[in-house]
């Protein structure tokens, strides 16, 4: 009976351990096809490293890129990165480094722009291993002034951010926890314990909670919208802002994808760079393949219950592995990414004759 009965628990063990196998597999894209998909072409490939966020004024035809020359990821030392400015009018796409001189140890991750009066507001995530920052900016033209950094606790494990004043900004956290067997576990087990903090200008405090993975956000003004992306669990999630910046959930969007930043066109549909196979991403960003598969999906969205899907881009990664960023102007999209030595400029079909 005892043999029996230790048999019976080593082959519940078992049946337990493949189960847990066969749902983080599934639920990180793993079985995904990846079949290559785009109405268009590859206009320009621009040699930058990392250039993991990419954000456009429509208003004024620019581009400003965050890049980082990541050796792993997670970082386990000091990395080296910077912010860049293309002029979107002209078609030599030619860069500016604009922190060339930012003397700070800078390993820019997410960024967000905002207008005021002739200049604009950066912000970006600074991952340094003095801790975690977010550093505010002044852009006048193509001069760029740092005006401070800012720390706090709950500046633990910054993403992305989304300014939504001069002085007032959302950020996600990606996990609780920064290493060890927690992260882990936050990873394959797809736990729910990220979040969003807001800064009203005074102060720092959590606006929404229990997001597996929490990365991209942005924000809609015209219908005070924010919207979050859940790499982990494939969603993102919408939440109405409130008068007094907190937020209230709407709803969860199901992308079938590991979306990652958030970017509006004209029209205020969001794009969406995303990994199909955060397994294959996982084993690239860790060198132990060559390539990750890139995505690009567009969401058009009405209100609650209301909204289309629509997959613009899918390839296997020969072009450019671990897409992060879909950014558009015009008939043109900017896609970047986590660790590839360049980014893409696409343009659609039915453009290309222009």
């Amino acid at each position: 009976m005892k043999i029996s009965l230790k048999k019976s628990i080593l082959f519940s063990g078992l049946i337990l351990i493949v189960l847990f196998l066969f749902n983080v597999f599934w639920s990180t894209g793993f079985f995904r096809t990846i079949e290559n998909k785009f109405e268009g072409e590859i206009f320009k490939q621009i040699k930058l490293k990392g250039a993991e966020d990419i954000t456009v004024s429509h208003i004024d035809s620019f581009a400003i890129i965050s890049s980082t020359a990541r050796k792993s990821f997670p970082n386990i030392e000091q990395e080296r990165g910077g912010l860049y400015f293309l002029d979107l009018k002209n078609k030599n796409f030619k860069l500016i480094h604009l922190t060339n001189n930012f003397k700070k140890p800078f390993a820019p991750h997410g960024i967000s722009i905002f207008k005021k009066n002739n200049y604009y507001i950066i912000a970006a995530i600074n991952h340094t291993l003095d801790g975690e920052f977010i550093e505010i900016f002044k852009l006048t033209g193509t001069k760029l002034t740092h005006q401070k950094s800012l720390k706090h606790k709950l500046i633990f494990s910054p993403n992305d951010i989304v300014l939504f004043d001069e002085n007032k900004f959302y950020f996600t956290n990606d996990h609780k926890y920064r290493k060890g067997l927690n992260r882990l576990a936050e990873d394959y087990l797809g736990l729910s314990l990220s979040n969003v903090i807001c800064f009203d200008g005074i102060r720092f405090f959590e606006v929404a909670n229990e997001i597996a993975f929490a990365n991209g956000i942005n924000i809609d003004s015209k219908r005070n919208l924010v919207f979050v992306a859940s790499v982990r669990k494939f969603l993102v999630k919408v939440y109405k802002k409130n008068i007094d910046n907190s937020l209230t959930f709407i709803e969860d969007i199901n992308c079938n994808t590991g979306v990652d930043n958030i970017e509006f066109d004209s029209e205020n549909n969001l794009w969406i760079g995303a990994h199909p196979s955060l397994l294959h991403f996982n084993f690239y960003a860790n060198g132990n393949k060559k390539i990750s598969p890139s995505e690009i999906i567009k969401i058009k969205y009405f209100d609650k219950e209301n909204y289309e899907i629509e997959q613009i881009y899918m390839e296997s990664g020969n072009n450019m592995s671990g897409s992060t960023v879909a950014a558009t102007f015009g008939n043109l999209i900017l896609m970047g990414n986590v660790m590839d030595n360049k980014f893409l400029i696409l343009k659609r079909k039915n453009d290309l004759a222009n």
